[in-house]
């Protein structure tokens, strides 16, 4: 199948820039000590490393003392991720286009890979998906704004990752907004009584609205 020859073709490319998709950063903590060897403690079975070959990766990377503490089961590729320290963990959709042009049993073996979400641009077929998808994937959350006596504004959600606070959802909108801000009232699922006095550190969630006041 095309899509998924392209989909391997992508997946190389980005791993190859230290770009992972759909991956958690390794649980894996290298302090560096100028001397004392390798300091190593597990807080799990290691299927893939042992005390040898952690400390030969270690080497080649000139780190000949270094406490690790492994709080997952780590493959060679994730210690040596965390040692680079420069790697991007991104969460990411496949978005397989012209299924109006494949069968139905290759539409089957599609619909089994993880993270994917077939269409047809040309036809418009499940666009609607295609945006139920996004939000399920990338953990995003829409928050709406309501200026004072106004009725909220329902066609322009500010759009914020979830767990984001009123800060960031300040910063947002303009990033001078913070030095006048005093308090914010909050409608929604994420407060206890509609609307809440709430400050800058409050979390947000999904579809809350939120009235920014500034200071006099």
């Amino acid at each position: 199948l095309k899509p998924m020859t392209h989909k391997l073709i992508i997946e190389r490319e980005l791993e190859g820039y230290g770009i992972r998709l759909n991956t958690a950063p390794p649980n894996i903590t290298i302090k560096a000590k100028d001397k004392g060897g390798l300091g190593m403690t597990t807080t799990c079975a290691l299927t893939h490393l042992d005390r040898d070959i952690v400390k030969e990766v270690l080497a080649e990377y000139r780190m000949l003392s270094a406490d690790v503490s492994f709080r997952c089961d780590a493959t060679v590729d994730q210690l040596v991720d965390v040692i680079e320290g420069n790697r991007v963990y991104i969460p990411s959709i496949y978005v397989m286009n012209k299924i109006d042009q494949i069968t139905i049993e290759e539409l089957d073996i599609i619909n089994r890979i993880p993270h994917n979400c077939p269409i047809s641009a040309k036809d418009e077929w499940n666009l609607d998906g295609l945006l139920e998808c996004i939000w399920e994937h990338l953990d995003l959350m829409r928050i709406y704004t309501k200026p004072k006596g106004q009725i909220p504004d329902y066609n322009d959600p500010v759009i914020l990752p979830q767990g984001a606070t009123i800060e960031q959802f300040c910063n947002k909108i303009h990033r001078q907004l913070m030095k006048s801000f005093k308090h914010a009232w909050v409608w929604g699922t994420s407060v206890k009584h509609n609307p809440q006095k709430v400050g800058k550190d409050h979390v947000l969630k999904d579809e809350d609205i939120v009235q920014i006041v500034k200071k006099i």
